[in-house]
């Protein structure tokens, strides 16, 4: 494995941009900055148009925002509507922005082919973020994320508090952005130090990477950018991440980063190239003294490369790492604690991993082949993919169910391993070249070679282990907006949400709580009290469905999750409510031929249910229906058409329906066709806002080609959002 450390002097010895006076100059929205200039200090409401709010260009600028905010927004509760670039670079060298607030666009700062450009000390928390439609119980597929593609800049769809595009050197320091769902993401950017930033609490990465080598990532908060997490209930991340690294990423070093309690800690992935020729990879990057805990997922997964792993804790996730396919890497002198597996890699090869601490994870390490490989990938049509030749050295194995899990592996060196009396040594199947030394009391120390050594920079904060709050994956809450930042007060279950009486915990900053208003309950267990309590709430006879709470919290200063800020002692009002339209929907199943085209149009769906017998049918309170697999073995799980229908007992009035459907779907009231999406796709989200009759008739048409099965109808008043 090459050094690592190629271009780190070089990036740590970059001088900081030198203070000196600027000419101050007002703002106007399209501004264009050529010279270096302060901007008048101000709050500015600047939307951004077809162009920037502002753009620079030239060589030797810098531009100074410090006590500007722009905003891009006069409703800050409406983030998934916010649009546009505040800022754009446009080539150009040694460029400097510093200083300001920024909220309320797609993309806050967007630079492109710059060299040596430095972002420094800008807030850009609250930017664009999309509603999540995943419950407390139940996940939708509309929230997953694809990272995959960017060569055209596909990631500028997921928004980003700042997009580097061809970027060559630079730094990127003192940057906060919470609340957002993409803190920095960088594609072709090279040679830039991004340290002693907060990229924390956003809905899906905190730094991602695409064809991007050479970069140091270092001294950051890059904790709870979370999605698809629900305690007790499901931890699937949907691909959200702390760090993404994909495409040819290599030759980065991640060093003394906090990275926890996100969807993964890293995810690593070679990239489309790589899984269709079975070259290259994202290779010979180091991840050292980084903490990744608390993962739902993985604290770390690097997949079809070759990569160092050095000095790295993580503990209370899934897999500590996972490394599928992973070639010629080193594991070496990490801590896991409490996973599920410490490390598990299939299909692995000539990898070290030595000197680690395995404490109270069910499995230390699992490694094994697969016999049956996708037949879609070329990779391992282009190479051997045996699992094989492991070395297994001087790790340190306690408190665990299972030390060695081995299966389907060629020749693997255990040695040195202190491994304690309440853990089972190995467990093996079909396993050749098994070599096993046991006894040792003690592992022997491994000292660390000078290539995988990483200093800590002068001034880099120290952020490793010491995570923002206090706690494991019970403190990842997620609400339509994402990751809850513990910075306001809220109500969230205990448990379900559905359950009755309903138990509430007041979670928030530390301070007092009273009772100001209460519809459709029948009683509480208090009206007051601390953070920290719960509350027993007993709806009236009959509102189970529709009833609400609000609480009024005076204690420290707070900062809700749309960026709105409250003094210490001044009231702040929170609430639970809860709303589900009464109906019972009666569904039916139909399956359609295996072979031929979908029905299309209005007429052939209504023949098709007319004239076909039904597969199977149920009914339910709630049209909130999702699977791979059907859960009845009447259930098609291909080619079926659904036909829902109810009659709604509300009152008359304006309500929203919102569908989300894979493959497609169309919804009538009282035999007005309202939504109309009957073009096949992956699970999407569509709205419609009309007034509804007292005791409206409902029928939804729902089609099922193949793969995942999602169909969910959500009815509210208008007046609910």
């Amino acid at each position: 494995m090459r050094a690592h450390l190629t271009g780190v002097a070089l990036l740590c010895a970059m001088p900081l941009a030198a203070q000196r006076p600027l000419p101050v100059v007002p703002f106007r929205p399209g501004m264009v900055v050529t010279q270096s200039a302060a901007i008048r200090p101000g709050s500015y409401l600047a939307p951004a148009g077809d162009s920037a709010v502002i753009v620079v260009r030239g060589t030797g600028i810098e531009l100074d925002l410090s006590g500007v905010e722009l905003a891009g927004a006069r409703d800050r509760r409406e983030p998934g509507v916010f649009g546009g670039t505040a800022i754009r670079i446009e080539g150009g060298a040694d460029v400097t922005l510093r200083g300001g607030r920024i909220r309320g666009y797609k993309v806050a700062v967007l630079a492109r082919g710059t060299k040596n450009l430095r972002l420094l000390d800008l807030d850009l928390s609250h930017n664009w973020r999309p509603r999540l439609y995943s419950g407390i119980e139940r996940e939708s597929l509309v929230d997953w994320l694809s990272f995959h593609k960017n060569d055209a800049d596909e990631w500028l769809r997921h928004g980003a508090a700042i997009y580097l595009a061809g970027v060559e050197g630079g730094e990127v320091r003192g940057i906060t952005v919470r609340q957002g769902m993409n803190a920095l993401l960088m594609t072709r950017t090279s040679g830039v130090r991004v340290w002693n930033n907060d990229f924390s609490f956003n809905s899906g990465l905190g730094i991602g990477l695409y064809r991007s080598s050479g970069n140091l990532i270092a001294h950051n908060r890059a904790d709870w950018n979370v999605r698809g997490y629900s305690h007790g209930f499901y931890n699937r991340g949907q691909d959200s991440a702390a760090l993404l690294m994909y495409e040819q990423s290599s030759n980065n070093v991640v060093a003394f980063n906090s990275m926890t309690h996100s969807g993964d800690g890293l995810f690593l992935w070679a990239g489309q190239h790589t899984m269709d020729t079975g070259q290259g990879g994202a290779n010979d990057n180091l991840f050292y003294a980084n903490d990744f805990s608390f993962a739902p997922t993985n604290g770390m997964e690097a997949t079809f490369s070759r990569n160092a792993f050095v000095g790295n804790r993580v503990e209370g996730a899934w897999h500590g790492l996972w490394g599928g396919y992973s070639w010629e890497s080193v594991v070496l002198g990490n801590t896991f604690v409490r996973n599920v597996e410490g490390i598990a890699i299939e299909h692995g090869q000539d990898i070290r991993i030595v000197g680690n601490t395995f404490d109270g994870d069910a499995t230390a390490i699992h490694l094994w082949w697969n016999r049956v490989e996708p037949s879609d990938w070329g990779y391992p049509k282009h190479r051997d993919t045996r699992s094989r030749d492991y070395t297994i050295e001087g790790n340190t194995i306690r408190k665990v169910r299972t030390a060695l899990r081995v299966k389907d592996t060629q020749k693997v060196l255990a040695a040195g391993n202190a491994i304690d009396a309440e853990t089972l040594a190995i467990a093996t199947g079909d396993t050749t070249g098994w070599t096993l030394t046991t006894g040792a009391s003690r592992a022997a120390p491994m000292e660390i070679p000078a290539r995988f050594r990483v200093a800590p920079l002068e001034g880099g904060n120290a952020v490793a282990g010491r995570a923002e709050l206090a706690g494991g994956r019970e403190t990842i809450i997620i609400d339509e907006w994402g990751p809850y930042d513990w910075r306001s007060p809220r109500l969230w279950p205990v448990g379900r949400s559905d359950e009755m009486p309903l138990r509430l915990r007041v979670l928030g900053p530390e301070g007092a709580w009273r009772l100001t208003a209460r519809e459709g309950i029948g009683s509480l267990s208090r009206a007051r009290g601390r953070t920290g309590d719960t509350i027993v709430v007993t709806p009236a006879s009959g509102r189970e469905q529709d009833f609400r709470l609000e609480l009024e919290y005076r204690g420290r200063a707070t900062t809700s999750r749309f960026g709105e800020r409250t003094a210490a002692g001044a009231p702040v009002r929170f609430e639970w409510r809860r709303y589900r339209a009464p109906a019972t929907w009666h569904v039916r199943f139909v399956p359609l031929d295996s072979a031929g085209g979908a029905p299309m149009s209005s007429d052939s769906v209504r023949d098709a249910l007319a004239s076909r017998t039904d597969a199977a049918a149920l009914d339910t309170t709630r049209l909130d229906l999702m699977w791979y697999r059907p859960p009845r073995q009447d259930i098609p799980a291909a080619r079926v058409l659904t036909e829902a229908t109810a009659r709604l007992r509300v009152a008359a009035g304006h309500y929203r329906i919102r569908t989300i459907a894979d493959d497609a779907i169309r919804v009538w009231v009282d035999d007005r066709l309202v939504i109309d999406d009957w073009t096949p796709g992956e699970s999407r989200v569509r709205e419609v806002a009309i007034p509804i009759a007292a005791n409206a008739s409902l029928r939804v048409e729902h089609l099922q080609l193949d793969g995942w099965y999602e169909l969910r109808v959500d009815i509210e008043p208008v007046t609910a959002r």
